[in-house]
C-alpha cells in the first residue's frame, strides 16, 4: 500500500527526548516500511526514517526558539498534504483535529488516531460535527466520553521487539518513575509510596513550562525532604533501557483517564513489573499479577511492592511480546486501512492513475 503518515511538528520523529506520539509514529512508520509498504512521512526535517520524508519544518518546533506560534507551520503542512492526497491509498493522521475540515473530499481514505484524552468538554461539539471521519482509539476506555463517531478500531501501541533489552537481574534496588512532572501523573504519590517502604525512588521526568509551578511548589520540596528520592530529569532513549531495566518496579500512580501509557509497555519490554493505579487504559494494558499489580491507593501500592518485586520478569517480558510489539501494531493498522470505504473503492483507480499496480496486498 502507498501510505502517508502525518506526524505532529512539535517534536521530530522519533523525538530527541520526551514525545510519546512521535515515538509511536516512528515505530509504526519503520515497521510498515519493513513489511514492504511504500510510506511517506510528513514531519519535521530533523526526523530520521526509512520512509520517504517530506520535511514540513526545519526542525522540531519545540526545539526552535524562533518559533512562537505552531499553528501557521501546521497549516502549511496540511496544505501540502491536501495537494498531494491523490498520491496515497491511505492517509494516517496523528495530529488530533486540525485537519478535519480540510479532508472532506478524501476522508474515506483517512484514519485519525486520537492520542490524547477525550473527556474535555470542548471536544464533544467538535466530534459531533464530524461524525463520519474514521477514528482509531488507543484504548477502549479512551472512547467512553465521546459522542457517536466512526470508530474503526482500537489499536494498542507497540514497540520494536529489540528496542529495549530484557533484564533478568536488575542491578538497582530502586523504584522508577518515568514521564512528566504534572498533577495527573502524580509524582507525589510515587514519593509517598517510596517513603512508606523506605525504598529508593528515581524520578526521570520532563518539566513543561505549564507545570513549573506544580514542580516548584509541591514536588521539588518533597524531593528535597526525602533523602531516598533522586530527581534525574529528562532522559533520552539510550538512557531509558538502563533506567527501566535496572529498576525493581515502575510506579505508574496516575490520577487521570490515561489514554494508553507508553511507559508501561516500555517497562514491560525490559521485564520490569509495573505498579499502577487502575485509571483509564491501565487495566487493559497491565495483566494483573503477571506484568504488574493494579492498586487503588498509596497504601495499597506500598503494601504490594514486595509482591511486584517477586513477579517473574520473564513472564513480564512475555506479556509484552505477546501484546505490544510494533509488528502487531502495524498489522492491526493495515487491517484497518484495507477496510476503509475509500481504500476499497478508490485506492486502486488512484494507483492506476499514478501509473502503479492496483494491488493493495501487504508484503509479509
Amino acid at each position: 500500500m502507498k501510505i502517508a503518515q502525518i506526524a505532529p511538528l512539535a517534536e521530530s520523529v522519533p523525538p530527541k527526548l520526551y514525545g510519546g506520539t512521535e515515538r509511536i509514529v516512528s515505530y509504526l512508520t519503520e515497521e510498515l516500511v519493513r513489511q514492504g509498504h511504500d510510506v511517506t512521512l510528513f514531519a519535521s526535517c530533523d526526523s530520521v526514517t526509512g520512509a520517504r520524508l517530506v520535511g514540513c519544518s526545519d526542525v522540531a518546533l519545540r526545539l526552535n526558539p524562533a518559533i512562537k506560534d505552531h499553528l501557521p507551520h501546521q497549516v502549511v503542512m496540511l496544505e501540502e498534504i491536501r495537494r498531494r492526497a491523490h498520491e496515497f491509498d491511505v492517509l494516517h493522521f496523528h495530529i488530533d483535529l486540525l485537519h478535519f475540515p480540510l479532508i472532506h473530499d478524501f476522508a474515506d481514505r483517512t484514519v485519525t488516531t486520537l492520542h490524547g484524552r477525550l473527556d474535555l468538554p470542548d471536544l464533544k461539539p467538535f466530534y459531533t460535527a464530524f461524525p463520519d471521519v474514521p477514528l482509531v482509539s488507543i484504548s477502549d476506555d479512551q472512547r467512553s466520553p465521546m459522542p457517536p463517531v466512526d470508530w474503526r478500531g482500537t489499536v494498542y501501541h507497540g514497540l520494536p521487539a529489540d528496542l529495549l533489552p530484557f533484564t533478568q537481574n536488575p542491578r538497582g534496588n530502586y523504584l522508577a518513575f518515568l514521564g512528566r512532572i504534572s498533577p495527573e501523573k502524580r509524582p507525589d504519590r510515587a514519593i509517598q509510596i517510596a517513603a512508606k517502604i523506605g525504598m529508593p525512588l528515581k524520578i526521570a521526568a520532563k518539566i513543561d513550562n505549564a507545570d513549573k509551578a506544580y514542580w516548584e511548589t509541591l514536588i521539588e520540596p518533597m524531593v528535597k525532604s526525602h533523602p531516598n528520592v533522586e530527581f534525574i530529569g529528562e532522559i533520552d532513549e539510550h538512557q531509558k533501557a538502563d533506567f527501566l531495566g535496572n529498576a525493581g518496579a515502575l510506579l505508574f500512580p496516575i490520577d487521570w483517564p490515561e489514554p494508553f501509557g507508553l511507559v508501561m509497555i516500555e517497562a514491560m519490554a525490559c521485564g520490569t513489573p509495573v505498579i499502577a493505579f487502575g485509571c483509564g487504559s491501565v487495566p487493559e494494558v497491565i495483566d494483573n499479577g503477571i506484568s504488574g499489580i493494579l492498586v487503588d491507593s498509596v497504601t495499597e501500592a506500598a503494601e504490594n511492592v514486595e509482591l511486584a518485586l517477586r513477579l517473574d520478569r520473564q513472564r513480564v517480558r512475555a506479556a509484552f511480546e505477546k501484546r505490544f510489539t510494533a509488528k502487531r501494531m502495524a498489522c492491526d493498522y493495515v487491517d484497518i486501512y484495507r477496510n476503509l470505504p475509500g481504500v476499497r473503492t478508490k485506492a486502486a483507480p488512484i494507483r492506476r492513475s499514478n501509473g502503479q499496480a492496483p494491488d493493495l496486498q501487504a508484503v509479509a
